[in-house]
């Protein structure tokens, strides 16, 4: 349930780590709740997550920009 607490949204794939140690992982998760239920946003993490992983974002209209190699 979406409330002041944050939306809780699946991990479905790592895409790829970066930053200067490589600390931030860029992964897509699905939003499970809210209005935006049901689609994929592309966000960077900090810390170890795996696929299938449940996180809480704070905010689900923010999006990360796509990592160019």
């Amino acid at each position: 349930m979406a409330d002041d607490r944050g939306t809780p949204a699946e991990v479905v794939e790592v895409v790829k780590t970066t930053g200067v140690h490589g600390e931030i992982t860029q992964i897509l998760c699905k939003i499970l709740d809210g209005y935006e239920k049901g689609r994929i946003k592309r966000r960077n993490t900090l810390g170890t997550i795996r696929k299938g992983d449940i996180i809480i974002l704070l905010d689900t209209e923010r999006e990360a920009k796509e990592i160019k190699s």
